[in-house]
């Protein structure tokens, strides 16, 4: 059994470990990181939001974030301002980014370039795969990491569809728009089936939840994309655009809709997970392998999984009692 990815995600270390059959053969430490909650698809009126960046960011920092991408459609913001206005070391963080829209055969194919600092224009290709991976190919080129958007949105994209792009490890499986379709419906999987189905067959990528807010001057309203949804945790050793981007490309996070951990550690032998307790709340988790298989299932806080090598992956699936969610990245397995 070799285990081709491994991260812990306890409070002060991260550690990559290296299994075979035989045993450990390699560990390597790093130093103490910290959890930063973030969100990584905003809108203001530079395109189609309701509201100045200022007030976009200044509603997370007021909110308990770290950091926040402004993702505008074929647009960058300056956020040199905002982050002199609202920035504070170690505490919060506003990154640039941009929504690259486009489509083909009156699908709508989005990705967003995280970090970005230069206008990327859809490509408009012949064949969504093609356009799409253009459009990461030229993230990457300016120094960008993509996020596959949405893929339920106009039911835009298959499992194999996106299985065929290249250098994307990013991909929304909860999606705070009201129209986005993230739980699937008439014979469509979900997000989150596709997301399985990806994994099953091979591809290395994450699971990302965030908002897509639009509208910050209607909050209440269920038919307006408001902020407040869904976000990642993201484990980096310094709130930096670079960290952050990095750790986020590396799957270094867990998704959320409201759950909290308080340790998530993978190791040689297994995953363990404690969620901190909120006080009305009961939790369930699942743990879930190959073919979105569920391996496992307990009550238990902390809870743990102990690993055959036979998963293929195994991910964590958190369900808290009034309807909230988290998700870990997949530990995946190869071997013998």
């Amino acid at each position: 059994m070799r285990i081709k990815r491994l991260l812990s995600h306890s409070v002060s270390l991260v550690c990559i470990v290296i299994m075979t059959a035989n045993g450990l053969l390699a560990q390597q430490e790093t130093p103490s990181f910290r959890w930063y909650k973030g969100n990584t698809h905003t809108h203001t009126l530079n395109s189609d939001g309701d509201s100045i960046p200022l007030e976009a960011a200044k509603w997370y920092r007021e909110n308990g974030y770290n950091f926040v991408f402004i993702t505008d459609h074929e647009y960058i913001t300056n956020v040199g301002p905002l982050n002199h206005i609202l920035g504070k070391s170690g505490s919060f963080l506003v990154i640039s980014g941009q929504e690259i829209t486009d489509s083909y055969d009156r699908k709508p194919l989005h990705l967003n370039g995280l970090g970005l600092e230069k206008v990327v224009m859809p490509n408009r290709l012949q064949g969504s795969v093609a356009t799409l991976q253009k459009n990461i190919d030229d993230i990457r080129a300016g120094g960008g990491v993509p996020q596959l958007n949405h893929p339920n949105f106009g039911w835009a994209l298959t499992a194999d569809e996106i299985k065929q792009l290249k250098n994307v490890r990013l991909m929304e499986i909860h999606n705070g728009h009201p129209l986005v379709n993230n739980l699937g419906g008439g014979g469509s999987p979900s997000a989150e089936q596709i997301w399985d189905e990806l994994l099953t067959g091979g591809m290395v990528i994450y699971a990302i939840a965030d908002d897509d807010v639009h509208h910050f001057k209607r909050i209440g309203d269920k038919t307006a994309a408001t902020p407040g949804h869904g976000w990642v945790m993201v484990r980096a050793a310094e709130l930096t655009p670079a960290a952050i981007m990095a750790a986020l490309d590396n799957g270094d996070f867990y998704a959320s809709t409201g759950v909290e951990l308080e340790e998530y550690t993978a190791d040689g032998s297994g995953i363990s997970i404690k969620i901190k307790q909120q006080t009305w709340s009961k939790y369930r988790v699942q743990f879930i392998g190959s073919g979105g298989r569920v391996l496992g299932e307990t009550f238990d806080n902390p809870a743990t999984y102990k690993f055959n090598g036979n998963e293929g992956y195994v991910r964590a699936k958190i369900y808290e009692s009034n309807g909230k969610l988290a998700w870990t990245q997949p530990v995946f397995f190869k071997g013998p």
